[in-house]
Order: structure tokens, then C-alpha cells, then sequence
């Protein structure tokens, strides 16, 4: 099995665990409980992760850490915007 599938898979499952909040942040408005310091941490890391992902040549890891990256985005952005 090449170890990429297994990067993609836990890329997936990382990606999938901010899915919830998300769409709980985009229907409430709401992102009071979100701590600012805990979504600059996250997206700082993602940063770091894609870059990281570049350096080994990990396609898994720049794809899926993008993605995480644009759902950490849209939390960020959500918690300046509604506080």
C-alpha cells in the first residue's frame, strides 16, 4: 500500500473533524465558544504543515492541509467577523 493513501485518508478525517463546526459557525452567526487563540494556532500549524508537506514532496500532505487550511480560514474569518 503506498504510504500516500494513508496520508490522504488521515488528511480526510482531520479535514472533516472542523466540517462541523463550520456549518454550526455559518448557520449560527455564532463562533462566541471558539476561542481566537486556538483558531490562529490551528491555522498557523496548517501553514506550517503545507509548507512542511512541499519540503518532503508529500502530495497528500499539501492537498489535504490546503483543504484544512481553507476550513480554518473560513472558522477565522467567521470569528472576526460575528465575534
Amino acid at each position: 500500500m503506498n504510504i500516500e493513501i494513508i496520508g490522504f485518508i488521515a488528511g480526510a478525517l482531520v479535514a472533516l473533524s472542523l466540517l462541523p463546526q463550520v456549518i454550526k459557525s455559518w448557520k449560527t452567526k455564532s463562533t462566541r465558544d471558539i476561542a481566537l487563540s486556538w483558531t490562529l494556532i490551528n491555522f498557523s500549524g496548517q501553514v506550517l504543515w503545507i509548507y512542511y508537506g512541499f519540503q518532503i514532496g508529500s502530495s497528500s500532505l499539501v492537498i489535504m492541509s490546503s483543504i484544512t487550511l481553507l476550513m480554518a480560514l473560513t472558522i477565522l474569518i467567521l470569528k472576526l467577523r460575528n465575534g
